[in-house]
């Protein structure tokens, strides 16, 4: 390569073209080689004996690619005599001899000859001629002006840039910079950096994205098909529930049943009748449940995962049926059974602000995402916009929500999602007013919306969930069965390591886990001596699950094989009501 003589070993010729330039940076230069110098003529591949056209099992990997790739990775990993061996006992070149040529010219800056040498290399799209063609000659453009040559760096723009005839806006904006340079250098202003000059070897990056990667190998193309295959080893993994980062190449990933949470490691008793709602705020240090004991608590998960009373919450006089966690989990929402909705700070324990409506029960509860309003779902199915401080901001009228519903915003603060009938969910948005509906042949309990907003857990009354994508006109993407309802509200969640988990309560005392994309059962988890209401999975810990139960108690659970069990917690802390007394 550059003129290296045939006869030279590959050691040697990988030593010369060292000289070459490896970038450019404020017109400056520094010498380095690039990867694919020592690929001008290698030593011949030895006679083949069989079929050495392909390698593996299978037969679909094509040699000559496997090698050249290998090669490719060598000298981007900077192990380029391995690189260099690799090409001459193989007999396959990383590029070929035009390649080597085009590309050390471009790193040398001889900009004309590498246009010539593009032809040459045997490209049939003119259209990719004319493309890299211009990014080498704008490149040749900016460093004309870099080096305060303005009339050459016009020439090549009037003469080689725009007879390619493509991109005139680009050619637009080279024009204005011509404009810049020389209205800095008529009045005398100091020079800046009217034109930051890319270096020549993220030039070389932009064209080897260009050029087919049969001509040149895409940069970290390796690594790109490794991760392909660890990607979909982890998707066919359905208990896969642990960081990636923990998966090796030393043997094909499959992970146990000891990635899910399934083992009860504490069981929390503090609430003095059922508990009907838990949820975890979103940073995983605290969860929130509620009770038919007109009392919510705030539960403090401790440095050992150990859950303990922070706060208990008086002050409704009906049944707390939900709460709802603040952006900044720094306060809570509780909604009481057609009742009052109230504001609670999580670190005093103290009633911030009481919702209500004259002649109406409040429902549901959300906050809106800038943690700015919240809303809430009525008796009188409308759904009303509050300001902090208990001023009705908006209000949608008509069938917006049932008497017992649940309330969720997207967090980009468009869409407002309600049951709005007893087998509909209704997908509002809040500026255009457009309505998009999710019907069902059942009877909707309850839903749960996806941390991406991209999918809604549908529970019906037939025993039966359903994932729908909510993207565009909603479809309706999975099915998951097992569990038990025919009385009850009874609630499911999205969970895990990337929500690939679906968590529900039943009927039958039981907590059910599916695998999210296959949608099968994963376990049916027992302890419970009561039903199930409702499940949810700390989002900043994929191994840890509350359930809550008719049986009074909130369970944690856990992995198998952690040595702890906590013991059980009661609250000591004092109780707080909703006047601030304690």
């Amino acid at each position: 390569m550059g003129g290296v003589g045939d006869e030279e070993p590959a050691l040697k010729r990988m030593k010369l073209s060292s000289k070459g330039l490896a970038g450019l940076s404020n017109g400056s230069s520094s010498i380095e080689s690039i990867g694919g110098s020592a690929s001008d003529l290698m030593a011949r591949p030895l006679p083949s004996e069989g079929d050495d056209e392909v390698v593996g099992s299978k037969g679909v990997i094509k040699r000559e690619e496997f090698v050249r790739i290998i090669a490719k990775a060598l000298y981007s990993l900077g192990y380029k005599k391995s690189g260099a061996h690799l090409e001459e006992e193989s007999g396959i070149p990383l590029h070929s001899s035009v390649v080597n040529l085009f590309m050390q010219q471009i790193l040398d800056g001889s900009w004309d000859e590498s246009v010539a040498t593009l032809h040459k290399i045997g490209l049939a799209d003119e259209s990719i001629i004319r493309s890299a063609s211009f990014l080498i000659l704008e490149q040749k453009f900016f460093e004309l002006l870099d080096g305060e040559k303005v009339m050459d760096a016009l020439k090549t723009l009037r003469t080689e840039i725009a007879p390619l005839c493509i991109n005139s806006s680009r050619i637009r904006e080279l024009s204005s910079c011509i404009v810049s340079q020389s209205l800095s250098e008529s009045v005398g202003s100091p020079r800046k950096d009217i034109v930051k000059v890319r270096s020549r070897s993220k030039l070389l990056e932009e064209l080897q994205k260009l050029l087919p990667p049969t001509v040149m190998i895409p940069e970290r193309r390796l690594e790109h098909l490794v991760e392909q295959a660890l990607i979909l080893q982890r998707e066919a993994c359905i208990f896969h529930n642990s960081l990636d980062k923990e998966m090796s190449l030393y043997c094909d990933h499959q992970c146990g049943k000891d990635q899910i949470p399934s083992r009860t490691l504490q069981i929390l008793d503090a609430h003095d009748d059922e508990v009907w709602f838990v949820q975890f705020s979103h940073n995983g240090k605290y969860l929130a449940s509620s009770s038919n004991d007109r009392s919510a608590i705030i539960w403090e998960v401790g440095a050992n995962g150990a859950l303990s009373v922070k706060h208990r919450l008086c002050g409704h006089q009906k049944p707390i049926s939900s709460v709802s966690w603040s952006p900044d989990d720094q306060e809570l929402l509780t909604c009481g059974v057609e009742e009052t909705i109230r504001r609670w700070d999580v670190s005093t324990g103290k009633c911030l602000q009481v919702y209500e409506k004259t002649g109406f029960g409040l429902v549901s509860c959300a906050w809106f995402p800038n943690g700015k309003y919240i809303l809430s779902g009525l008796n009188d199915k409308s759904i009303c916009l509050w300001e902090l401080d208990g001023k009705e901001l908006e209000s949608w009228k008509g069938q917006r929500t049932l008497k017992i519903s649940d309330l969720e915003v997207t967090s980009d603060g468009q869409q407002i999602v309600s049951i709005y009938k007893e087998n509909a969910v209704l997908l509002l948005n809040r500026e255009t007013k457009d309505e998009r509906i999710i019907e069902e042949d059942q009877t909707v309990t309850s839903f749960s919306l996806s941390k991406d907003n991209r999918f809604l857990l549908v529970n019906l009354l037939n025993h039966e969930i359903h994932l729908w994508n909510i993207e565009g006109n909603p479809k309706l993407v999975g099915k998951y069965e097992g569990h038990r309802r025919s009385r009850f509200v009874i609630r499911s969640c999205f969970g895990g390591l990337k929500q690939a988990f679906i968590a529900s309560g039943s009927e039958d005392s039981q907590v059910y886990i599916w695998h999210r994309s296959s949608g099968e059962l994963i376990e049916a988890l027992a302890g419970h001596s009561g039903a199930v209401n409702c499940v949810s999975w700390n989002p900043a810990n994929p191994h840890m699950l509350a359930s809550a139960s008719d049986d009074r108690t909130i369970r944690v659970w856990g992995l198998n094989d952690l040595n702890v069990k906590y013991k059980n917690a009661h609250y000591s802390n004092g109780v707080h009501y909703c006047n601030g007394g304690t």
